[in-house]
């Protein structure tokens, strides 16, 4: 599960978190929120864990292909597109002409 910032928490300066490097590490291994670091009060950056980073790309995958699935139904639905082999035989036409 993908964690959410608790503005209370876990927005932080950049110069504290360069003062206390350590145990902001260590709080976000443990809660595995991320943490936001501002310069001048304003949001710059974004610090979190590895495995946590990791799920969230995976998350952004899974979302971009059930968006592609999702347009994929939609433009079937519509009349749109080829039948899987009306597209394997061209496919394999072009294959076979290729030097």
């Amino acid at each position: 599960m993908l964690k959410m910032i608790n503005l209370s928490r876990d927005i932080h300066s950049l110069t504290e978190f360069k003062r206390n490097t350590t145990e902001f590490l260590q709080r976000i291994k443990q809660t595995k929120h991320p943490l936001v670091l501002t310069v001048n009060g304003k949001a710059e950056l974004v610090v979190q864990d590895a495995e946590s980073y990791q799920k969230l790309l995976e998350a952004a995958e899974l979302l971009e292909t059930l968006k592609g699935i999702k347009l994929g139904l939609e433009q079937m639905q519509q009349g749109k597109g080829k039948k899987a082999e009306e597209f394997f035989n061209e496919l394999f036409d072009k294959l076979d002409s290729s030097p």
